[in-house]
């Protein structure tokens, strides 16, 4: 039975030779993932997960995994780099996508009944009698649709000085069905809640931000599908916390600390930009930093 599962079909080249490269260079070290994960710092399910092509590592993990399997770490950082920039892209690609379906979606709710049907062929007077009741009747239904929907339009609508907050905005249902499959949340419907529980992680964030704080790394993860920002810690010790706290005024924050696994990530907070986020580390040891992206 092979050790690897087979890496999906759509994976982009690069990122298939890299995660392969990793694969080769564990097999040479001889380590399983549990070992793996005990040597570098990383958990198995971190490895797991950048293993399996789901998710790019850190840089600080490929790092770890060269030096724990006695490989050159300049090698493993070049590929690396050039596998950041194409899995960027592909971030890239995907949120354009998105909000192309979303445009779309979006003028298919307000463009009407679609298309207008084919002229049908001329049909025998008794059938047409007998159909005439019911386009008197559809005619009738769709008068009264355009109807209702003007007067909203009028109540609703105006020059634009109207009070906004009496308008209602979009149905939950509504901003469910334009998210990707796998997506629960987007926003404020986000804050407080598990990244990778609400879909929010893997291919649908990046890191905004990186620091080392003593020996851990302290990552600023944001998700621009979800709207939202998280904090990440790894390579660090029982008791160290992270946190993700808002700037400004309001300072809300999201916290969590590190249990036997060495690594830990806080919930969900929504922002509208990760500029306008922190992601921060207190060590046990007593060593404090933040990783922060530029304002905007």
């Amino acid at each position: 039975m092979a050790r690897w599962r087979p890496l999906a079909d759509d994976l982009d080249p690069r990122v298939r030779e890299f995660t392969e490269a990793l694969r080769r260079q564990v097999d040479r070290g001889g380590l399983s993932v549990a070992a793996l994960a005990e040597a570098t710092g990383y958990s198995r399910s971190s490895w797991e997960r950048y293993l399996g092509g789901r998710l790019l590592p850190p840089r600080y993990a490929v790092v770890a995994l060269a030096e724990a399997t006695g490989a050159d770490p300049a090698h493993f950082t070049t590929m690396w780099e050039v596998t950041e920039r194409v899995w960027s892209r592909a971030e890239g690609r995907h949120d354009v996508t998105m909000e192309a379906v979303r445009i779309a979606e979006a003028r298919a709710a307000l463009g009407g009944f679609g298309p207008a049907p084919a002229a049908p062929s001329p049909a025998p007077a008794a059938p047409a009698a007998r159909r005439r009741p019911v386009v008197l009747f559809v005619a009738g239904v769709v008068a009264v649709v355009l109807a209702v929907v003007g007067a909203t339009a009028l109540i609703g609508g105006g020059d634009g000085d109207g009070d906004d907050r009496a308008r209602p905005g979009p149905s939950r249902t509504a901003r469910a069905a334009a998210l990707p499959a796998g997506v629960k949340c987007t926003g404020q419907e986000c804050t407080g809640k598990d990244p990778e529980g609400m879909g929010c992680g893997g291919g649908n964030a990046r890191t905004a931000a990186a620091a080392w704080v003593g020996g851990a790394y302290v990552e600023m993860r944001y998700s621009r599908v979800c709207a939202a920002v998280w904090a990440r810690i790894s390579a660090g010790a029982p008791g160290d916390t992270v946190s993700v706290t808002e700037a400004g005024g309001a300072r809300r924050s999201q916290r969590s600390r590190i249990g036997r696994d060495p690594e830990a990530y806080t919930s969900m907070l929504a922002v509208r930009a990760p500029g306008a986020a922190r992601a921060c580390a207190t060590l046990t040891t007593g060593s404090h930093g933040c990783a922060a992206p530029p304002p905007g």
